[in-house]
């Protein structure tokens, strides 16, 4: 981690990590979308983020311990990003400012589903997420329970897929 800091403020150092747009919605498509490939990154954000910044953002990632990056078994060219805990516990800090951004900000119906539905659940859907999140990058077991219920990430999904499909309907 980069050790020349403005202050030893805890809002300062955070955003110093985290405080730029793309590191943002790299861990945004990472946490929410599953990507975990540079192309994937690349080609599936809504955002539209350039090849030299998505590459430097993953590297100041990587840099900072939020994500850490290995050989992809199934492609001897391709690596394989994963969260790690650092940022698996960015999680309640999403869902608040989705939940701020609804609040005061023009969002899609689509594309604020997910936070709704995050907010609704709160710190208790937040932990489920962040369980299933261990489990998909840190290769964590899940519990019994978790094994019995629906990912949260496929109830997000379900959601906006039902948001797409209606608004479709009424087009």
């Amino acid at each position: 981690m980069n050790q020349q800091h403005r202050s030893g403020c805890p809002i300062n150092l955070t955003l110093e990590v985290v405080g730029d747009k793309w590191s943002l919605i790299v861990l945004r498509d990472m946490m929410f979308g599953n990507r975990r490939h540079f192309r994937e990154l690349l080609t599936q954000s809504e955002e539209g983020i350039a090849s030299n910044i998505l590459a430097d953002r993953l590297r100041r990632l990587l840099d900072d311990g939020l994500i850490s990056k290995a050989d992809d078994p199934s492609h001897k060219q391709k690596a394989i990003y994963s969260l790690t805990e650092m940022a698996i516990e960015l999680l309640p800090v999403f869902a608040q400012i989705a939940a701020w951004g609804r609040k005061w900000l023009p969002v899609s119906e689509e594309l604020s589903i997910r936070a709704e539905l995050l907010e609704k659940g709160g710190p208790e859907m937040w932990e489920r997420f962040m369980e299933e999140l261990r489990t998909d990058h840190l290769g964590e077991p899940l519990s019994e329970a978790a094994q019995k219920r629906l990912p949260v990430r496929l109830e997000l999904q379900a959601a906006y897929l039902e948001v797409v499909a209606r608004n479709a309907g009424s087009a």
